[in-house]
């Protein structure tokens, strides 16, 4: 089986199929080439490339690879292609299986207006919005005239927050529709768009299905996935705590439904907004999700090995009735950014020191070593800490202690966020919604910190190598004498998205230019948006801390940056 993706889910997906006997195939850019995923996978085929553009998005490669490799089977993992009917279709085309629904339940979910749709169809009622594209922004200041504000702006063939964008005025409108495009271009390679009203306080609450090709589908149970930033996850829960069960049996019902109706197989997963005693339909997920592991701990059931199962032609080996939900898990997302002042700016760089925690009820599902480094080009996520206990309670203390054994050198991580979220009295009075980390949070106490080379001596050592013959992977071993271990000096991180100050801005993480918003001689004051850099799959705002007018300009689109280069200078005099 070919695993077309990277990083921790690929991971997950090789295990899995070792497990079972299935021999697995990696494919990997030329970054990924000595990656975890790489490394652990049976046989492992070259994509070439940096970005996921030039490799893991490159169709043709990849069916290049399946044909290769004799590949019988494809798992998508999540991102990338794993909601791209096109795709599945082209897989199955070649006579190969695809680990997730048919291309017909991708296509009607993986459209967020068509899924509205046909959520509504089976009396499953969302959030109210738009199911036309977005064509301008006319269309979304008439929206506002009759919902009012905030709009939330979202990728239609994306999800996990990626194209999302939320506009207050009239005046955000467009920017967020260009930006929101970028976004959802980059990372599923589409980028229309629809508009939905954005609830105030909600909480984001989801199901998991799973369906099989003989007419049976069943639900395993909630997650609360409400702690987000950028409306991107940073903590799951299963099972939802402090919904009325009445409600939460309801949530069951209606994702069964949803999936259901569009015949859906495989696993999946329901979202679905909760505020004041109602829930409102989000969007289908058509794929294996992040947090799937929080379920797996409460419910006992390895979804990757039932993906595989049902993708075989197997019929599900439990009912409905035998889904039994024993204590509570929380997952945390350990993701490469620096959480500083609740800025939560990407953080590439080397993982110079990485050790995991352990203990009882404590798992780490993880894509990467120490000594690996974390890419600008890819999602930011390390890996997921996962830990279980008898009740939320107890699995919030196990989770605070796994992750104060972490021991982290070499990048920033997310880890002071979510130490400063599980221990607040609000997240363990339910009394967090999907705003509160960026609304209400305090994480000013959190600080840059220095982030220094570590020294390695010279010695000879039994090595590593990789060689690849003919786009295929090979792993030797040999005896060199080696000088270092090939530690990359980078730039100490900056606390801020622009200079000191003093009229030099500088750029806080390495990334891509996507776009200068000023020339030369323009003026500009405190907080106005100078530059957007794209790093880790997410569009920052590099922004003024000064007035001036602006004097030099040492970038254009398309340009890559290294942390802490002075991108602009601005003349204060």
């Amino acid at each position: 089986m070919l695993v077309a993706n990277r990083g921790e889910i690929a991971v997950r997906v090789i295990r899995a199929c070792r497990e079972l006997g299935i021999q697995s195939v990696a494919i990997y850019s030329d970054l990924d080439r000595n990656a975890l995923h790489t490394r652990l996978a049976d046989e492992a085929y070259a994509l070439g490339g940096k970005t996921a553009a030039e490799s893991y998005l490159d169709i043709p490669k990849i069916l290049a690879i399946i044909e290769k490799s004799g590949a019988d089977a494809v798992h998508p993992g999540y991102g990338f292609f794993s909601e791209n009917a096109e795709f599945a279709e082209q897989i199955t085309e070649k006579g190969v299986t695809f680990i997730g629904p048919p291309s017909d339940a991708i296509r009607v979910m993986g459209d967020k207006i068509s899924a509205r749709k046909a959520a509504e169809k089976v009396g499953v009622s969302g959030v109210p919005g738009t199911t036309d594209f977005i064509e301008n922004s006319s269309e979304v200041i008439e929206f506002a005239k009759d919902h009012g504000y905030p709009i939330a702006i979202k990728a239609a063939y994306g999800g996990g927050g990626r194209g999302m964008k939320v506009v207050h005025s009239e005046e955000e409108i467009q920017g967020a529709i260009d930006s929101a495009q970028r976004e959802a271009v980059a990372y599923f390679g589409r980028g229309e768009l629809y508009m939905e009203r954005y609830l105030t306080k909600p909480r984001h609450i989801e199901v998991q299905v799973l369906a099989d090709s003989h007419g049976n589908t069943l639900h395993l149970g909630t997650r609360d996935c409400s702690a987000q930033r950028r409306h991107q996850k940073l903590i799951e829960e299963a099972p939802a705590s402090g919904i009325e069960p009445d409600v939460l049996l309801s949530m069951g019902e209606a994702a069964v439904a949803v999936a259901e109706g569009c015949n859906y197989v495989n696993a999946g997963t329901v979202e679905f907004l909760y505020e004041n005693g109602a829930f409102y339909y989000l969007e289908m997920n058509t794929r294996l999700q992040v947090e799937h592991p929080v379920t797996e701990m409460v419910t006992g059931i390895d979804l990757v090995r039932q993906q595989l199962l049902v993708a075989q032609g197997e019929k599900l080996q439990f009912s409905q009735e035998d889904i039994e939900i024993r204590g509570h898990a929380i997952e945390v997302r350990i993701n490469a950014e620096n959480p500083a002042g609740g800025a939560f700016l990407p953080s590439p760089g080397m993982l110079k020191k990485f050790k995991v925690p352990s203990g009882f009820g404590t798992r780490w599902d993880g894509g990467y070593e120490e000594g690996d480094e974390i890419s600008q080009f890819y999602d930011n996520l390390i890996g997921k800490l996962v830990c279980w206990g008898e009740n939320r309670e107890i699995a919030a203390a196990r989770t605070v202690r796994a992750l104060d054994e972490f021991e982290i050198s070499g990048l920033h991580t997310t880890i002071p966020a979510d130490r400063a979220i599980l221990t607040h009295t609000d997240f363990a009075d339910l009394q967090h919604s999907t705003k509160w980390v960026e609304e209400v949070l305090d994480l000013s106490s959190i600080t840059t910190l220095d982030l220094t080379d570590l020294n390695d001596e010279t010695e000879l050592a039994e090595r590593s190598a990789v060689i690849e013959v003919d786009g295929k992977q090979f792993n030797v071993s040999m005896w060199v004498p080696e000088n270092s271990k090939g530690t990359r000096r980078r730039a100490t991180e900056s606390s801020g998205s622009s200079g000191g100050g003093d009229g030099k801005i500088s750029v806080p993480m390495q990334g891509t230019i996507v776009k200068v918003e000023v020339q030369i001689g323009d003026e500009v004051t405190p907080g106005q948006v100078l530059i957007v850099l794209e790093a880790m799959k997410m569009e920052n705002n590099v922004t003024s801390d000064v007035a001036g007018k602006v004097a030099e300009i040492n970038v254009t689109a398309g340009d890559s940056v290294g942390a802490g280069d002075v991108v602009l200078i601005i003349d204060m005099d």
